[in-house]
């Protein structure tokens, strides 16, 4: 049951001279009907203050920052009335803030009887500038051929119908392999469109239209081929997903004739021949910083399969939560989940005075996995270590170094010491059996271990770190990193794995490349450098396919900006394998949506920045780019699922 709220905190950024990062005007409103006193007030921001010990504020004492948490307190003696505000600003930012999102997210108040009080926040407003509104971010779009199919296949010759059928039915003779398929695909366009009329039927249906199904071993994995005539469909295919692929499609343009037949129509005759552009055609979920219950992670599967997405990168473990049952070490999802006022993680990220939790069970993994793989979608798993590890090491606080400063290090959010000691033998310990569960809830054959963003200085200030450096002979940081990395790498090996992660393992001397994927995240050309290093490569950089980032420039839109602006327009037309060169084309293994959820409160949010930049990146993955079309994809697009 949610706090019930008596205080807002509105807040400002304002443009500040000579300091490129302005500032925060916060203002805290008492709607309750007593005076408070000797209070301290909390706020957590992805704009965070930059000298933790000396931050610039007026009118207030700071009091504590851990990454995006900030305390302050008013002024000693300062009352404040019903109906009153308390004003106070904060200076010395890390960056400017670029839009409505940069503020706070959450905050609530510490009383003097140490009770917490919530606190409602909404935007944050611009002070001394124009705050602009977005522009519409997707045209009307155009459609020089009328039918409703995204992604859009390789080979399309067909003549569009006057009207359309009013289901789709296996012909007499389809086996059970094929039936089951049918009810598949029809139980997938029910749960997505619930008041859709269903394009499938297991049973002849009149005014309805036939489809043969066989199978066509000349046919590659994940093709399919189809033939349209007035009295029957033929559908040949590769394998099960080339059979599933095909149903979909035709779900989708059956669907498309029905709801817009001013614009899309179903074929009366003609052919698609198709198969995926990649094999790895991918979407990543961090459900550590927001927890997400088990049916909207089904959701997110199933709208990835109704766009002929093949992978579910599921981001398990960061700083802000480990979200995993590990029957080994219960205590990673009892102390490592807990965020609150008086909770083992401090508030972060839009959550305030009521503790939040949340985790998967291995029922509810397993649950997940065989729903994806029904749909033909392929659980990838991610604990991210060494680094983004302060859920880890608040629950096993065994695994630090007791001799290291408690804060001789912090990470790129503000994190102190978050990595797990490569110099701990105990670490390898605990990632041994939290290996020996995974490899059993996921079939997938490869692990992903993150590996991403460890500072510079990580380990630096450890006296066992030191010491394995020197018998190593082991240089710095990322030495150490790819010491670590390797041993992680024989594990896996050990338990029949091979280690996914993201670009900076390859830092510091890497890892074996063979059979190893890495993600090139941080820019485009980084993807081409671990290719030629010898490594598998997934595109996903944060310049077009984080679906966090912001679509406009404008201030009133929402999102993260480090990557810079991300409109869909961008995200569709990105072309991830241009630069490389024919000898390594191989090297590259597909592309892939990153759902980061800082700036994901909300369900509205969700859909606000995901869509329509996700089936857009699932068109890149599967259609030529000789086929693609931005106004085509721009008027189909509007047919899409929600989440």
């Amino acid at each position: 049951m949610a706090t019930a709220v008596q205080f807002r905190l509105e807040n400002t950024w304002v443009p500040v001279e000579g300091d490129p990062c302005g500032a925060f005007v916060f203002t805290l409103i008492n709607l309750s009907d007593v005076s408070i006193d000797g209070f301290k007030l909390a706020y957590t921001s992805l704009t965070r203050v930059k000298d933790i010990e000396e931050p610039v504020c007026e009118n207030a004492t700071f009091l504590k920052r851990n990454a995006n948490f900030h305390q302050f307190a008013p002024p000693a003696g300062f009352v404040l009335q019903p109906g009153a505000s308390w004003s106070f600003r904060v200076g010395g930012l890390w960056r400017p803030a670029k839009h409505r999102t940069d503020g706070a997210k959450s905050a609530y108040l510490t009383l003097s009887s140490g009770q917490h009080a919530a606190v409602a926040v909404a935007d944050l407003m611009l002070g001394g500038d124009h705050s602009a509104p977005p522009p519409a971010l997707l045209p009307e779009g155009k459609v020089t051929e009328p039918f409703a199919m995204l992604p859009w296949p390789a080979s399309v010759a067909l003549v569009a119908g006057e009207g359309f059928p009013v289901a789709l039915y296996p012909a007499d003779g389809a086996s059970l392999v094929e039936l089951r398929a049918v009810e598949n695909v029809l139980r997938l366009f029910c749960r997505l469109f619930p008041v859709g009329h269903a394009p499938l039927s297991l049973a002849r249906v009149h005014e309805g239209r036939a489809v043969s199904l066989s199978a066509d071993d000349s046919l590659g994995a994940s093709a399919y081929a189809l033939t349209f005539a007035a009295d029957e469909i033929a559908l040949r295919y590769g394998d099960v997903a080339g059979l599933q692929y095909a149903l979909t499609l035709l779900a989708q343009m059956l669907h498309g004739a029905r709801m817009q037949p001013d614009i899309f129509r179903f074929p009366a005759s003609g052919t698609i021949s198709d198969a995926p552009r990649y094999d790895w055609r991918g979407c990543h979920l961090d459900v550590s910083r927001q927890f997400y219950p088990v049916d909207d992670v089904k959701r997110l599967i199933d709208i990835l399969a109704w766009f002929r997405m093949n992978t579910f990168h599921w981001h398990l473990s960061d700083d802000e939560a480990w979200r995993l049952e590990i029957k080994a070490f219960p205590q990673l999802t009892t102390l490592g989940v807990l965020r609150g006022p008086d909770e083992p993680l401090l508030p972060q990220l839009g959550n305030g005075v009521d503790p939040v939790g949340g985790f998967y069970s291995q029922e509810d993994v397993k649950d997940i996995v065989a729903h994806a793989g029904a749909l033909q979608v392929e659980v990838v798993p991610e604990i991210d270590i060494p680094g983004h590890s302060t859920a880890t090491l608040v629950a096993l606080p065994e695994l630090v170094d007791g001799q290291e400063a408690p804060d001789s290090y912090r990470s790129v959010q503000g994190y102190p010491n978050n990595a797990l000691n490569p110099a701990i033998e105990y670490t390898y310990e605990v990632l041994g059996k939290v290996f020996d569960e995974m490899v059993e809830l996921f079939p997938s054959r490869l692990i992903h271990i993150g590996g991403d963003e460890v500072a510079a200085n990580t380990w630096m200030a450890s006296p066992l770190a030191r010491k394995l450096m020197e018998r190593q002979g082991i240089e710095g940081t990322f030495g150490l990193q790819s010491y670590f990395m390797k041993r992680i790498q024989v594990m896996l090996s050990e338990r029949g794995r091979k280690l996914a992660g993201w670009d900076e393992v390859s830092h510091g001397g890497g890892v074996d490349p063979d059979g190893t994927l890495l993600m090139a995240w941080q820019k485009p050309e980084v993807g081409l450098e671990l290719a030629k290093l010898g490594y598998d490569v997934v595109m996903t950089p944060g310049q077009a396919y984080y679906l966090d980032m912001v679509q406009d420039e404008a201030f009133q839109e929402p999102g993260a900006s480090w990557a810079g602006t991300v409109p869909p327009q961008h995200t569709y037309t990105y072309e991830a394998v241009a630069e490389f060169p024919p000898e390594l084309a191989a090297r590259m293994r597909g592309v892939q949506a990153c759902i980061w959820c800082e700036h994901f409160l909300t369900r509205d949010y969700f859909n606000h920045l995901v869509f329509p930049r996700l089936p857009a990146i699932a068109e890149a993955a599967w259609t030529p780019r000789e086929n693609k079309d931005w106004l085509r994809f721009a008027a189909i697009v509007r047919l899409s699922p929600r989440y």
